[in-house]
């Protein structure tokens, strides 16, 4: 009988191959240098978004973020930029994973909203530097990772589908697919009124098809292609049509006056000029302890375990989710690098209070990458590049509309949801806390509230079940601590604390 030939190991062809394992992997330079582009044009939004969602806020002196009597958005785009750009390619070097990283949606509203009305913008910056070295301090120490380890590796899975559909439902409402009533007993719905109308949904749904069909035909390159041809395509209709933005100004009462068939964040035009110098005065706008005086201690206390929570378990879902879609995930659903991963989200953290421009966190529209063949942190480095030159290069970056570039998420949330056959639907002590997880991602607009729920549900069967010497320790400390974060309102109020 013949001997079976023996298995080659792929040999790298240079340094940067060898640095960041590219042929192993089973990957290439120009698939890593494309997902990384892609990833950067899935993000970009946030350079515009996170101005926007600070940069309007007063805090408790009546100063706008930076200390100044107006707003300043040109600053709060470039510090995210900066930030974003830094900690990415940091991710990318040091931890070799293809994950990027800017300020955390959701968390940036929690900070301007919740935080900084209550003090200063220094203050608030503050206690998000605080809860950046706190979680760091809990990765240095393996506690961190020690949870991630103790998650059944069937939950893993049903975070990574959650999160599928959730990027999915992230792109859907982003393009105005869908859209809240904000009356009646149904939350949401299609377009406006139950119907899709206006030239930006249209050029969403052509985006759609589009990056579906060169998918299936599987084009090189689809995913990036797709937003490149969407984003011309929008940029006629915007020249002919003239739709504008969905925000057109303010009413006499201060409420937005608003287009609902306009473009949802980014007008889409031939910008007036190239290169803008970029303004980095909230950079090191932050006083680490201020906040304890300001708002006391227990307060204070409270609003950065909350911070803290949601931080620590979006990234564990995130990277799960990054990892499972490249193939890297070890059999229990483990990311390759997992400790370097954490830290480097955990400085990214703290960094991003440093710049004044709020918690930066591991994003997961990293997928739209990895869904481009990205599959090592050279994609992570194109991505963070890419972030650097758009503080200069801003002009670029706004001329591409939310609606061109989320397609991209709808199918990456597609291929997301291929794992969930990997969970066993027959077993109940798994399958209902799968359940919650997956739903309530959807139905509350938050990663952490479906983990949490999936955790405390699975906790709490096998419990009734008499299985509780199953339970892994740190699942009943993590579920524990998710009880008190969903009774975090209550117990504000009893301790007197807002």
């Amino acid at each position: 009988m013949a001997k079976a030939a023996p298995t080659r190991t792929p040999v790298p062809t240079s340094g940067i191959d060898r640095f960041f394992k590219i042929t192993e992997r089973g990957s290439s330079v120009e698939r890593e240098i494309r997902g990384g582009v892609v990833t950067f044009f899935t993000m970009a939004y946030i350079v515009v978004l996170n101005p926007l969602i600070l940069g309007f806020v007063k805090d408790a002196n009546g100063q706008f973020l930076g200390g100044g009597a107006a707003p300043n958005l040109a600053a709060i785009a470039a510090g995210t930029a900066l930030v974003a750009g830094l900690m990415t390619i940091f991710m990318g070097v040091f931890a070799n994973f293809p994950l990027a990283l800017a300020t955390g949606l959701g968390l940036n509203a929690f900070v301007a909203f919740s935080i900084a009305t209550k003090m200063t913008w220094a203050d608030a910056m503050g206690l998000v530097v605080l809860e950046g070295i706190i979680i760091l301090v809990l990765v240095l120490t393996g506690f961190r990772t020690a949870v991630f380890h103790a998650v059944p590796a069937q939950l893993k899975i049903a975070i990574s589908v959650g999160i599928g559909l959730f990027i999915a439902m992230i792109g859907l409402v982003d393009a105005g697919f869908i859209r809240r009533t904000g009356v009646g007993p149904v939350p949401v719905e299609l377009g406006v009124g139950g119907t899709l109308s206006g030239w930006p949904v249209l050029v969403f749904a052509i985006g759609l098809l589009l990056v579906i069909g060169l998918w299936v035909a599987k084009v090189r390159g689809a995913i990036l292609l797709s937003i490149i041809i969407t984003t011309v395509l929008a940029i006629i209709v915007e020249a002919i049509a003239k739709v504008g933005p969905t925000v057109i100004g303010q009413n006499p009462d201060g409420s937005n006056k608003t287009n609902p068939l306009g473009w949802n964040l980014n007008v889409p035009a031939l910008p007036d000029k190239v290169i803008a110098t970029p303004d980095l005065s909230t950079v090191g706008q932050f006083n680490l302890f201020g906040s304890f005086g300001k708002a006391g201690f227990v307060a204070a206390a409270l609003l950065v375990f909350t911070l803290m929570l949601a931080d620590f378990f979006d990234t564990m879902g995130t990277m799960t989710a990054i990892g499972a879609e490249a193939g890297l995930n070890d059999t229990e659903g483990t990311p390759p690098n997992t400790q370097k991963i954490l830290i480097v989200d955990s400085v990214a953290a703290a960094a991003g209070g440093a710049a004044g421009v709020s918690s930066n966190t591991s994003y997961i529209e990293s997928a739209s990458g990895v869904g481009e063949g990205a599959r090592t942190g050279l994609a992570s480095v194109v991505t963070g590049a890419l972030f650097l030159l758009s503080m200069v290069f801003a002009p670029l970056v706004e001329i591409i509309p939310n609606e061109a570039a989320v397609p991209a998420l709808v199918l990456v949330g597609f291929l997301m949801m291929q794992q969930v056959k990997g969970i066993d639907w027959d077993n109940l002590e798994i399958a209902i806390p799968a359940f919650l997880t997956i739903i309530l991602m959807q139905f509350t607009y938050s990663i952490t509230v479906g983990i949490g729920a999936g955790f405390i549900a699975f906790v709490f069967i096998k419990l009734v079940r008499g299985k509780s010497s199953a339970i892994h320790p740190l699942m009943w400390l993590v579920s524990g601590l998710f009880v008190l974060y969903f009774a975090i309102d209550p117990l504000r109020r009893i301790l007197g604390a807002g």
